[in-house]
């Protein structure tokens, strides 16, 4: 019976794949930073078919209990085959208006906490046999883009750990794929960090035209389950991941003139 622990799974993505993982009748661990939302989709994935539900609530912006955490969430379903490492946040803010308090929380939560869970996981992992890793980071983990820095640079960084770890332990059975979302609807936008580290409160017009959370889950969990690599999630904004690998000029002069909300 499949287990899956997800991360960020109050909303968006991550609940959205909880409902798919749930209707295969798997046992479900969500975590995200709201109790009271945790505990709404909960219901809704036992009433979807999910064999066991567990609720662990964590607020990712410190991390000084992750090793604690791992080991409830691996404790409650007696081992975890997937993990899929969603939760994040965004910020809305040009370099002179960014903090560094405002960079370190968003590392904080987007990079040292998926990275401290991964690193945790690994030997419980390693010790069953293998396991699934999914991170989500973003196509702006791809290119710079306007008014995201520190969200940027979380995202960049993702890459170059999760895909060191695809590499080092692919043979040991660790399956690692790296989700690279575009625009999606999701709430990612509302709870932004604007200038002076207020919730940015709207959700972005290009996000809400982009793809639905159902229709990216269904796409990533396709994904997780054929064990690849990376799959990115989105539509024509997707574009610019190819426009960067091959026409890097060409990205960075489309990069300037996107509009960033």
């Amino acid at each position: 019976m499949l287990s899956v622990w997800i991360t960020g799974a109050s909303s968006g993505i991550g609940e959205a794949c909880a409902y798919r993982y749930a209707a295969q009748g798997a046992r479900l661990i969500l975590t995200s930073s709201s109790a009271e939302r945790l505990e709404k989709v909960a219901e809704k994935c036992r009433a979807a078919g999910a064999t066991q539900v567990v609720v662990l609530p964590y607020d990712f912006s410190s991390n000084d209990d992750i090793e604690a955490l791992v080991q409830s969430a691996w404790n409650a379903t007696e081992g975890i085959d997937i993990v899929m490492l969603n939760a994040g946040i965004s910020q809305r803010t040009n370099v002179e208006d960014t903090s560094m308090e405002m960079v370190r929380k968003i590392m904080e939560v987007n990079y040292f906490a998926p990275v401290a869970i991964a690193k945790d996981l690994l030997p419980r992992m390693l010790s069953a046999g293998g396991g699934k890793i999914a991170v989500t980071t973003s196509i702006a983990g791809r290119f710079g883009f306007p008014l995201r820095c520190g969200y940027s640079s979380s995202k960049f960084a993702l890459y170059g750990f999760f895909e060191t770890l695809q590499a080092e332990y692919y043979d040991a059975g660790i399956r690692v794929t790296i989700i690279c979302p575009g625009r999606v609807q999701t709430n990612i936008s509302r709870y932004a960090l604007d200038k002076g580290g207020k919730p940015h409160g709207v959700m972005d017009p290009g996000q809400a035209d982009g793809m639905t959370a159902e229709a990216a889950a269904r796409v990533i969990t396709r994904a997780i389950t054929k064990e690849k690599k990376e799959v990115l999630v989105g539509r024509k904004e997707l574009l610019m991941v190819y426009i960067k690998r091959f026409f890097p000029g060409l990205c960075a002069m489309l990069a300037r003139k996107i509009k960033p909300m």
